[in-house]
């Protein structure tokens, strides 16, 4: 089987599922684990971000879906040359990767027709479906069944000791700030198991604007800042586009020093199994006196 993967959570359920030497080309942000970036790369984006705030990155963005025109590009040559039996893309965010039409238009131009399979997950369960999904696509559904077991049980496991606490914190998460975004789909429903509320966002709802009125109203007790595509660092540079605002400190999460960054890149954005990761990075800093054990210093620290 030979797997073009055009997306990061693609390609770490593709590793997950111990086939590492089945892929034969990702997209330029399949960076995990290690052995993908060594992988030829059969996409690009249309916009450079490298170096550009999030304000900047923003506009950018917005001016070029505003225009109609498409943020990734496939390589067809590089995509002809890899040979996929199998393509996995996906349809769920127009910013993230390539879509399945884009990947459709391309794919009926090759010799031979590739499988084409495109993961939209909008909750943690759509991202355990997709691990089987691929498992079956790539006939080792047994192994995928073992992988999604031992996730479910690390997510049985959060959710059963978080459901204990009287106190449920009232939990803000945003997944860019420049403008102020919620974190969607598969972010407040982690915020739940977790043991907190969500109180801004909805689970398995998009990702959506919020102005500051609407979290000053909201009045957190925590506040998590996961800007999608951002490593820690990344975020740690960017934080103070809110952090620094005379609004933004008399919340009580900041008073009680309860904001957090965290690696969203890694463990919030992608929906793939590292997700499970970030419900547990979630529990701890929503719940710390029943999960006590910090996160690693490069997933996430107190603002």
């Amino acid at each position: 089987m030979r797997i073009v993967s055009l997306l990061p959570a693609a390609t770490e359920i593709c590793f997950a599922l111990g086939l590492g030497d089945d892929v034969v080309g990702v997209s330029p942000e399949c960076d995990f684990p290690r052995a993908a970036r060594e992988k030829p790369i059969v996409s690009h984006a249309l916009l450079q971000y490298e170096g550009k705030t999030s304000g900047e990155t923003s506009r950018m963005v917005g001016d070029r879906i505003e225009s109609g025109e498409a943020l990734y590009q496939v390589d067809e040559s590089a995509l002809r040359s890899s040979g996929p039996d199998l393509i996995l893309t996906q349809g769920l965010c127009d910013v993230c990767a390539p879509t399945l039409g884009d990947v459709e238009d391309v794919a009926r131009r090759l010799p031979g027709t590739p499988a084409i399979e495109s993961l939209d997950p909008h909750g943690l369960e759509d991202m355990l479906q997709d691990i089987l999904r691929v498992g079956r696509a790539c006939a080792i559904e047994a192994r995928a069944v073992e992988v999604v077991a031992a996730l479910r049980e690390r997510i049985d496991r959060v959710a059963e000791r978080a459901s204990t606490p009287l106190v449920r914190p009232k939990t803000v998460c945003l997944e860019w700030l420049d403008p102020l975004f919620l974190g969607g789909h598969w972010v407040p429903e982690m915020v739940g198991l977790a043991g907190g509320v969500d109180v801004l966002g909805r689970a398995g709802e998009k990702s959506r604007r919020v102005e500051r009125h609407e979290v000053v109203t909201a009045s957190p007790d925590v506040a998590v800042l996961m800007p999608c595509g951002f490593d820690l660092d990344r975020t740690r540079e960017e934080a103070s586009v809110v952090t620094g605002t005379r609004w933004w400190t008399g919340l009580p999460a900041a008073r009680a020093d309860r904001v957090w960054i965290v690696d969203g890149s890694s463990y919030f954005n992608r929906p793939g199994p590292r997700l499970v990761d970030g419900l547990e990075i979630l529990a701890h800093i929503v719940q710390p006196d029943l999960f006590p054990k910090p996160p690693d210093a490069v997933a996430a620290r107190v603002s």
